[in-house]
């Protein structure tokens, strides 16, 4: 099932995002959560073009999380782009189709809202996770840049 993101599943989002060779280097998984976490599932919670949603299995054990976000754009004649970030299959249920649940649910989702275009964006040093997006049917078709405001000592 897949359902909104409670401040209850806080936890177990995080635990996901950290436990990757890139995430575990940029988080802070520790119990208890800094209030960061919590502050940011507030924001993400109250505005009302973020998604952040998890996929439960039949034991209610939160299995799959991302974030969807809509962004209003005056270019495609005012368009609507779905930005769809932090994917994460919890590591004892890759490999099962999971992920594609997961997507399926974001283009639809994508499509009720209005959107035009969906966009990711995916490390380089993530060739699995490369693969499996263009298994989808998503495509390179542009050059990201990013420029971090606050590098991590």
């Amino acid at each position: 099932m897949i359902r909104p993101a409670k401040k209850d599943d806080v936890v177990a989002i995080v635990e996901m995002i950290a436990n990757d060779k890139l995430g575990v280097l940029r988080e802070n998984f520790k119990i208890p959560l800094p209030d960061s976490y919590y502050e940011a599932f507030s924001n993400i919670n109250s505005d009302p073009n973020q998604e952040l949603v998890v996929l439960e299995n039949e034991s209610q054990q939160i299995i799959g999380t991302l974030q969807l976000s809509f962004i209003q754009y005056l270019t495609y004649q005012g368009g609507i782009r779905a930005q769809i970030e932090a994917v994460r299959i919890h590591e004892e249920h890759r490999g099962k189709g999971i992920g594609q649940q997961l997507f399926k649910w974001a283009i639809t989702r994508a499509k009720e809202k209005g959107a035009h275009v969906i966009q990711l964006t995916t490390d380089k040093k993530r060739p699995e996770a490369l693969r499996f997006y263009e298994s989808l049917g998503f495509r390179a078709s542009h050059e990201g840049m990013k420029f971090h405001l606050i590098e991590k000592s």
